[in-house]
């Protein structure tokens, strides 16, 4: 793994495995973020801009095309190599996942007549596609780029990551019948998961019960605990008292609040209580927080 960092910019290189390549760029200063890498026409590629707007540049800069927030493309050319040779614009993500077409032929070989170019008829001819980032796709990139993994491990959770990233982005719509993913995940449920982590924060002062939550979003309980850990990396309340903390921080820092009216904001009853809780999470106190400031 090659990582460069430059002030706010960020371009990570991950070799996974042989065939298997993961790029991930953050750029979040005024000005472009110029990236070029060599590949051959045995790779398939996939780009998803989460954040801002890329360009990709070809044949010497005679050709080129942009990539959009909350957009996806994919290329292959089996008949040219096609480097990539790209422009990070400032305020912008981008997630790349280079995949030789012989292991991605591998994963859904099955299936394949479900995918155009892994078809018979098409297997010698160049593919473009672009399409909407699906919700519960752009969840599975952000858990990848901010898991605090290292190493081995670090690499494990990616590979992971991307072959749920695989099935659900091919997966067909909810309006077309059938489905060819075996690890198909239910979009439906991420955006109720969403509208959960929606309601707890507007309702932090006094959340719902988890049967309440549940019985709200239109899931049965265990799937809401399962997904919403699955999504968030924690539990509700978990990730509601973190929630909690940070805003409290926020609050303190503002100076427009002193403790007791801070905790009252965030749902604490007393003072006692919510001193314990940030002291807890952050090893300090509000009060000495603010002191640190």
């Amino acid at each position: 793994m090659n990582q460069e960092n430059i002030a706010k910019r960020t371009i990570e290189d991950v070799d996974l495995e042989n065939g298997f390549h993961v790029l991930l760029f953050q750029n979040q200063e005024d000005s472009s973020l110029i990236f070029e890498k060599p590949v051959n026409s045995s790779y398939l590629q996939m780009h998803f801009c989460i954040q801002g707007s890329s360009q990709f540049l070809f044949n010497n800069n005679a050709y080129a095309f942009d990539v959009y927030e909350n957009k996806s493309i994919l290329l292959y050319n089996p008949q040219r190599e096609l480097p990539i040779h790209l422009d990070v614009r400032p305020k912008s993500t981008l997630f790349s996942l280079l995949i030789s077409i012989d292991k991605f032929h591998g994963l859904f070989s099955s299936e394949a007549d479900a995918i155009p170019f892994l078809s018979e008829d098409n297997k010698n001819r160049k593919y473009y596609d672009d399409s909407e980032i699906k919700e519960s796709v752009v969840f599975i990139i952000k858990q990848i780029m901010s898991t605090t993994l290292r190493g081995i491990n670090r690499d494990l959770y990616i590979k992971g990551k991307i072959y749920e990233l695989l099935s659900l982005h091919f997966s067909k719509d909810e309006n077309q019948e059938g489905e060819f993913c075996p690890y198909l995940v239910d979009e439906q449920h991420v955006k109720k998961i969403r509208r959960a982590k929606e309601i707890i924060i507007e309702r932090m002062i006094d959340p719902p019960s988890l049967q309440e939550l549940a019985n709200e979003v239109g899931l049965n309980l265990k799937k809401l605990k399962e997904v919403f850990k699955q999504i968030y990396g924690d539990t509700v309340y978990g990730f509601l008292l973190n929630y909690k903390m940070e805003k409290a921080k926020k609050l303190l820092e503002s100076n427009q609040y002193n403790v007791n009216e801070v905790g009252l904001k965030i749902g604490y009853s007393t003072s006692s209580h919510f001193i314990a809780a940030f002291k807890k999470k952050f090893g300090i106190t509000p009060k000495k927080y603010v002191m640190s400031l």
